[in-house]
């Protein structure tokens, strides 16, 4: 018996070893983009780099982003806590409908959500029209979480603050705001690294943020010393939004004690203001889902069957499907051995090697992508403008997409029948494909269609890195909007919505599962 548990322990060792280089070297990887800017500056002199900062067009730029997330934030967290509120706990008509129309927008990438709102209002710019973008598109990922949240919550609690006096407002205020912190920093922090990332959304209303500007200097001289100072901005306010966020989070835990589940708690009865708040509810769905949806019909309409050109959209589609299908498995096979180390281990090189990755994805499309021309031109030359470019580039935006599904996948896996299967002789690959890839693949499937659909619709990194004759769904609407094509690019806008479909219904439905619904 000791002489097999030695040979399962040497086995494991050896597994650990050969698992922990590929996490390393992903890790290295991932530090590529954050390397090339550091190294970038350093070489461009302090005194030089120092002129390109502090000069009056990064202020403005500066100026516009802070602006930008000042504004649009407290509006996200606002709409996404107050819909999740009414949608969780009243009796508003219509409960099993909302829901999951409240997610749906997730579907509908930025830039489609900008080419609507123009479309309808061709006098939309500046900062404003940023707001109203960056609010319909990204408020979701606010709803999502705080609704979430306010099914897992325990009545009970709110119900004794109730019988001690305290009236609808301090219930809210006092007991259910402080249990939906964890869902508004993490909401809030995924709203401002997806404001400091937008390049479309905010080209398409003529608002200029560092991510705008950054592509303007690489379309005109090419990933110049001015491009690289702005990203070198742009890579430390996304390293203090995440500190910030990290502070602010602390080690707050907020979890009942005890068997089972809650229950449900007893719905809030609107009376007379029913009728009020449905139209509320009505009004925030026509922002977010009518005025794209509307402005894509109507330009079909007005573009008729001329604008449907199978042979250019079958390439795109088969383009954009390749890609993304290829840049899923490869993202998700290099999410496990990241993913099996966080599971496996509570050190702090666990951590580590975990956070690395988030902290690089933090990083705007357009850094990671400006990061891979200069390291690909400079030391790789065979690989510059070749799709392994474009996939490295997906997979260091999009690893911690897959990493979050695979790691509570491999979370489920009893050790116990691993350390059986090779008891009885089978090997480390053996018992990966026998019994962990098994009960891993149904987390590890979801965590590829979030990294299919992410990729599909991505833009930024592919108008930068994407070989010559490379089309993809969102290039091609990117192109013919640009050239005020609209109808032209409603089939490409239409296509990209309906292949996001599926993943936002994933999204809604693991939420429900995580809540025990």
């Amino acid at each position: 018996m000791v002489a097999v548990r030695t040979a399962v322990a040497a086995r494991a060792n050896r597994s650990g070893l050969l698992i922990t280089i590929v996490a390393l070297l992903l890790v290295a990887a991932t530090f590529v983009p954050l390397g090339y800017i550091v190294s970038t500056l350093l070489s461009n002199g302090i005194h030089d780099t120092a002129q390109l900062i502090f000069r009056p067009r990064v202020g403005e730029l500066l100026r516009n982003t802070v602006d930008l997330v000042v504004l649009t934030v407290p509006i996200c967290l606002a709409l996404g806590i107050g819909l999740a509120w009414i949608v969780e706990r009243t009796d508003v008509p219509g409960t099993g409908w909302w829901g999951p129309i409240f997610v749906a927008p997730l579907a509908v990438p930025a830039f489609v959500n900008s080419y609507g709102w123009v479309s309808a209002i061709p006098s939309l710019h500046g900062l404003w029209a940023g707001v109203l973008i960056a609010t319909v598109s990204y408020f979701p990922l606010v709803y999502l979480p705080a609704a979430a949240t306010l099914r897992r919550l325990d009545p009970a609690v709110e119900e004794s603050a109730r019988a001690l006096g305290s009236g609808p407002v301090t219930v809210f205020v006092r007991i259910v705001l402080p249990q939906l912190r964890l869902a508004i920093l993490g909401g809030g922090l995924l709203i401002s690294l997806h404001l400091l990332a937008e390049y479309g959304a905010f080209a398409m209303v003529r608002f200029d943020t560092f991510t705008t500007a950054i592509f303007e200097q690489y379309q005109s001289s090419f990933a110049g010393a001015a491009g690289n100072a702005l990203a070198g901005v742009l890579v430390a306010l996304c390293l203090v939004l995440l500190a910030g966020e990290a502070a602010a989070r602390g080690n707050a835990r907020y979890a009942r004690i005890g068997s089972g589940v809650p229950r449900a708690a007893t719905r809030v009865r609107l009376g007379v203001n029913k009728i009020p708040v449905f139209l509320l509810l009505t009004a925030a769905l026509a922002a977010t889902l009518g005025v794209p949806l509307w402005c894509i019909v109507r330009w079909l309409r007005i573009g008729g069957s001329k604008v449907w050109d199978m042979a250019d959209i079958g390439q795109s589609l088969g383009q954009t499907i390749g890609l993304a299908a290829v840049a899923a498995v490869i993202t998700t096979v290099c999410a496990f051995p990241v993913a099996w180390i966080a599971v496996r281990s509570t050190s702090r090189f666990a951590r580590i090697i975990e956070g690395a990755n988030y902290i690089t994805s933090s990083l705007p499309g357009i850094v990671i992508a400006l990061a891979l021309v200069t390291v690909s031109i400079r030391w790789l030359p065979a690989l510059y403008q070749t799709a392994a470019t474009v996939l490295a580039a997906y997979t260091l935006m999009f690893l911690p997409r897959a990493l979050v599904g695979v790691r509570a996948g491999l979370a489920q896996v009893p050790v116990g029948l691993e350390e059986m299967s090779q008891a009885l002789g089978k090997s480390g690959p053996a018992t990966f494909f026998r019994i962990t890839l098994r009960l891993t693949a149904p987390a590890a499937a979801s965590a590829a269609a979030m990294v299919f659909v992410a990729v599909a619709t991505e833009l930024t990194a592919t108008l930068l890195l994407a070989p010559n004759g490379t089309r993809t769904l969102a290039m091609r609407f990117w192109s013919l909007s640009g050239e005020l094509d609209y109808a032209a690019a409603a089939p490409y806008a239409l296509i990209m919505i309906i292949a996001s479909i599926p993943v936002t219904y994933l999204l809604f439905t693991q939420s429900r599962k995580a809540a025990g619904v």
